[in-house]
């Protein structure tokens, strides 16, 4: 038995959230919505315009993490903070979820610990506003081969792929991985990302990847084409298991050829932030602990809705006891 199940690499970001209405965010220049980089200054003004902020560490990966801890999973996080009061709060914070926190939070005058302010609106759309500071620094030397050849699995975030050191931190997880009898997969985490990196996303799929996650706009932005069917046959050509969310619209998994669409409840959600996140944490648990492809996409559905049915990014409920009482587990 390894050391540990699931270890994920990814963007160490403290989350700021807050509640407003679309007005804030057009007064505020805030595109609605989607993630947006943002520099020291504009972090500045941000922060200062939240009212009734909510702290929590967060980054999409991290979140995946806190999911499977949630469902006694042994996980690890591969990640990069500074030693502020922000970074020891976001280390202390994993440790205290189960996750171990791998890297020590460094020392010296690097940038500071990541952050990404959340303005949600009464729709549930969350429009991030994300510093990455220190985060987008992570490179191979962050990875160490003890944990990823103790992984069952790895989890790569899209969003570090704006960095060569990044591209190169996520082979080197992968291949220690892999080589140790692992399997490796990716979040393609965000369509803007892969515009910018089409060609290297594509050859990592391909070259790397066991498993690769993403919802609908992710998947067709690898193509640039309208047409979803197509692309899905092409993504699951060139990787063996590919998971496409399509929000109300349910999920389609292929794996080995083999497809599985499964339908979702459309409901209204409080707070969006962390539904991919989530529904990913219960299809690894499932992936992880040998379920088939349907149960894995229910189990992903049902920690979807735990998350989105409250503030925050990170389950509140028991996702096992839920799993029970939908009779997947």
């Amino acid at each position: 038995m390894k050391k540990y199940q699931v270890v994920g690499i990814g963007n160490a970001v403290v989350d700021v959230i807050t509640q407003c209405d679309d007005s804030f965010l057009e007064q505020m220049g805030i595109d609605k919505g989607i993630m947006q980089l943002i520099e020291t200054d504009r972090a500045q003004l941000l922060y200062a315009s939240m009212k009734d902020r909510v702290q929590a560490p967060g980054g999409s990966v991290a979140n995946t993490l806190a999911g499977l801890g949630n469902l006694g999973l042994r996980t690890g996080f591969i990640g990069r903070v500074h030693d502020d009061a922000l970074g020891k709060f976001y280390a202390k914070a994993m440790s205290d979820d189960g996750t171990d926190f791998v890297n020590a939070p460094v020392p010296g005058g690097e940038l500071p610990t990541s952050r990404s302010m959340i303005f949600v609106t009464p729709d549930g759309e969350r429009s991030m506003n994300t510093y990455l500071g220190i985060s987008a620094e992570l490179g191979p030397e962050d990875v160490p081969d003890e944990v990823a050849s103790e992984a069952d699995i790895v989890f790569l975030e899209g969003y570090l792929f704006d960095k060569d050191k990044g591209k190169e931190a996520f082979i080197r997880l992968a291949r220690t991985c892999r080589a140790a009898g692992g399997l490796a997969g990716i979040a393609i985490s965000d369509p803007f990302c892969v515009e910018r990196h089409r060609e290297d996303f594509l050859n990592l799929i391909e070259n790397e990847m066991d498993y690769v996650i993403g919802n609908e706009a992710e998947i067709r932005s690898l193509f640039q084409d309208n047409d979803l069917d197509a692309d899905l046959a092409r993504v699951s050509a060139i990787c063996p298991l590919l998971v496409c969310t399509r929000s109300g619209d349910g999920v389609t998994i292929i794996r080995n050829g083999e497809r599985t669409d499964i339908p979702v409840d459309r409901i209204v959600p409080v707070d969006a932030t962390g539904a991919g996140d989530q529904f990913a944490a219960g299809f690894l648990y499932g992936l992880a602990t040998g379920a088939d492809m349907p149960t894995a996409g229910r189990m992903g559905c049902v920690a979807a809705t735990e998350v989105i049915s409250h503030m925050g990014a990170r389950p509140e409920a028991n996702l096992l006891q839920l799993f029970r009482q939908n009779g997947l587990a």
